[in-house]
């Protein structure tokens, strides 16, 4: 028997991390949930880049929406983040944190306009007691738009190496 797998993300302007989960999911029949802040950001994209160059600054974690589901119904969750400032968005901090990730393992997926910076290490760092796995990187243009750079193949080969991790664990 396969692993439960969730699939959780963030995704704020052009919905390039949600796509990516998308995907994941399509592939994996995972359950899957978008992580909403409690009040949202400003529409206006610069508004919001200056904001959340001062959360990411002062660690802030914005108040978020309870998830449909709970990660202790799950063995492997996967989580993907836009890059913020260099690390994850706020809202993935406050959702990372606020977890017991004891005995789980973490997939870290995240997006990105040429500046990974530390995001998945952080991720990692954030997920205090789980393993991680299979952590991705997906680059989209530089100017804060929806044309992905990451080819396909380095994709689909992370969500191969998922569905394996998947059936892998559930042999032991």
């Amino acid at each position: 028997m396969m692993k439960k797998m969730l699939i959780v993300y963030y995704s704020w302007s052009n919905g390039n991390t949600k796509r990516i989960a998308e995907e994941l999911q399509k592939a994996t029949d995972a359950d899957m949930a978008g992580i909403e802040t409690l009040v949202p950001y400003p529409e206006d994209y610069q508004t919001t880049v200056d904001q959340g160059q001062r959360e990411v600054t002062k660690g802030y974690q914005p108040e978020i929406q309870p998830l449909p589901y709970d990660i202790k119904n799950y063995d492997v969750i996967a989580v993907g983040t836009p890059t913020w400032w260099y690390t994850m968005a706020p809202a993935v901090l406050t959702f990372l944190s606020s977890q017991d990730w004891n005995g789980k393992t973490v997939i870290p997926f995240m997006t990105n306009g040429g500046w990974p910076g530390h995001v998945i290490r952080d991720m990692e760092k954030a997920c205090v007691g789980a393993a991680a796995a299979c952590p991705l990187k997906v680059r989209f243009d530089s100017d804060g738009g929806d044309h992905q750079e990451t080819p396909d193949s380095e994709i689909d080969n992370w969500i191969w190496s998922v569905k394996q991790l998947l059936k892998e664990e559930s042999d032991q």
